[in-house]
């Protein structure tokens, strides 16, 4: 068993139609060497092909010391004779990273989407992207992140005299929540199993990783084993999502009180408190009597009912309800209901 992270098998993949993917997303336990893989990949294919790349980071503040950032733990590994540098341009907004003082590419913040439409022709060169940490432990996203990330990759993939060229983008992350946006835009939430390897969608594939020699580090260590059996140590070493509950899907019965129908995917579907236990039921059998009917998408609008926002009230006790453990399902359609509802950025 390899003790670090290995991203041959992913990079082989073709996605669900049998295509090339553009996405790749890769999840492991802290520390199982996911980002020093890429990150060496990177660089690598600067000094042997010229090929360059971009960082993307949600802030713009992120951008500060970014070449040491990206540099410095493959340097001392890999890159011993080599120096990586940067300075910014468009007054601070994005940072050129120069490797033995020739330019190998970009470093932007997705909150700078705008920008980076406005001077997309200082990006047609890059030739891979690379997003660090795409699932957030404290749930920091930016406003409107999918678009802004759609928006940037629009922008760095058209030039070169084409439309739209191929550019991947490299996406890894430590296990921290299947509420996070991407798992929410690509459905994968109600595929994941717990001994899922390898899914395809189209145009993306994910990895859910376990690196075994990072979590008998982790467990060595004297700071680690002061917290053993915390949420948090479960989720450094056991690769268990940080802000998830496991125990999802069950069939429920008893005593409820109805608070609200869900339309998504053209079904309807119950939120319902069960009065002895105090947990939420996602169900399919339904109360169209109920005066609160929420759409979760434009396809799903009907009279009589309100179209879904990420403030309002339920959602907001929903989330809730869900970190804290205390939501159940009647089956998969409702887990991918409940997580297209709560999962709105």
């Amino acid at each position: 068993m390899a003790k670090y992270y290995d991203g041959t098998k992913i990079l082989s993949l073709k996605d669900l139609d049998g295509e090339r993917p553009e996405i790749y997303l890769v999840q492991t336990n802290r520390t199982g060497g996911k980002t020093t893989y890429f990150s060496r990949l990177l660089v690598n294919r600067f000094k042997k092909n010229g090929d360059k790349f971009c960082l993307l980071y949600r802030f713009s503040y992120e951008l500060s010391d970014v070449s040491t950032k990206f540099f410095k733990d493959i340097n001392g590994l890999f890159f011993p004779e080599d120096e990586m540098t940067h300075e910014m341009f468009c007054k601070g907004k994005f940072a050129r990273l120069f490797l033995n003082g020739e330019e190998c590419g970009y470093a932007i913040a997705m909150n700078d989407a705008d920008m980076v439409k406005k001077y997309s022709h200082f990006f047609s060169d890059v030739q891979s992207m690379f997003f660090d940490e795409f699932q957030s432990e404290t749930n920091h996203y930016c406003y409107d992140e999918l678009n802004k990330f759609q928006s940037i990759h629009t922008s760095i993939a058209r030039g070169q005299g084409e439309q739209s060229r191929y550019v991947p983008v490299y996406m890894c992350s430590n296990s921290v929540t299947i509420l996070n946006p991407y798992y929410t835009q690509f459905k994968i939430a109600s595929r994941l199993r717990p001994d899922t390897k390898f899914l395809r969608g189209h145009g993306w594939v994910l990895e859910a990783g376990f690196i075994k020699s990072a979590q008998e580090a982790a467990k060595k260590s004297g700071f680690n084993r002061a917290f053993e059996g915390s949420s948090y140590q479960q989720f450094a070493t056991e690769s268990k999502y940080l802000n998830d509950n496991s125990a999802f899907v069950e069939k429920m019965s008893g005593n409820f009180i109805y608070w609200a129908t869900l339309l998504y995917g053209g079904k309807a579907f119950s939120v319902k408190e069960m009065r002895e236990t105090g947990l939420v039921y996602i169900d399919t059998s339904v109360d169209t009597t109920c005066k609160l009917t929420i759409s979760l998408s434009d396809t799903d609008f009907r009279i009589n009912s309100v179209m879904v926002q990420r403030n309002h009230a339920l959602m907001t006790t929903l989330r809730t309800f869900f970190r804290a453990g205390r939501v159940r399902f009647k089956n998969l359609e409702a887990k991918e209901c409940f997580i297209a509802g709560i999962g709105i950025y």
